[in-house]
């Protein structure tokens, strides 16, 4: 591969980007076939750092910062082609769907922020939870494909904040059983 970890993970960010946009503009399949894409470029970029040896921290940053863009452009070109009608919803449970999108973005920063923060308080590798990012690009692609988007949402939704809650209490497990010596300060 002649790219470098860093270049396919912008890349996969450009990808992302471009997602956020078609869903904005109402095109929601061609926003799931994006979201598939950008994925293929999220793999690549670890494998190619792994397999050159070329695995640094500032590449884990700029991966985890990409992805954090990436969902938030995305869920907000959702948002944005709901609101302004472009993409044609129906409330799902009787609550407006850019409402969901909103959720669904809340969720999907703290999953990652709430392992982050867990693992920076001196829990070990806290990958636990049923909606890692993986599963819910997936669940957004596969909804934006078969129309479901809305459905979709709710899932990310749902399942993010089950995830947040099985890391908190992991997290409260682990760490009430630390020495006071193992604590790290924030």
């Amino acid at each position: 591969m002649p790219l470098s970890p860093n270049t396919l993970t912008l890349l996969g960010f450009a990808v992302s980007v471009a997602a956020g946009a078609a869903f904005a503009l109402g095109k929601p399949f061609e926003g799931g076939l994006l979201i598939l894409l950008s994925g293929v470029f999220d793999i690549l970029d670890g494998g190619v750092a792994r397999a050159k040896g070329r695995t640094t921290p500032f590449g884990g940053v700029l991966d985890s910062v990409c992805d954090r863009y990436s969902d938030g452009l995305m869920f907000l070109g959702i948002m944005a082609g709901a609101i302004y009608g472009r993409l044609g919803f129906t409330p799902v449970l009787g609550i407006e769907v850019w409402l969901w999108a909103g959720f669904a973005l809340i969720g999907s920063f703290l999953v990652s922020y709430t392992r982050a923060r867990a693992e920076s308080a001196g829990c070990r590798k806290l990958s636990i939870g049923i909606a890692e990012r993986t599963e819910r690009m997936l669940i957004l692609a596969l909804g934006a494909l078969l129309g479901l988007l809305g459905w979709a949402l709710v899932l990310i939704a749902i399942f993010s904040h089950i995830t947040i809650i099985q890391r908190v209490l992991r997290a409260k497990s682990i760490l009430s059983k630390l020495p006071e010596s193992e604590f790290q300060k924030p």
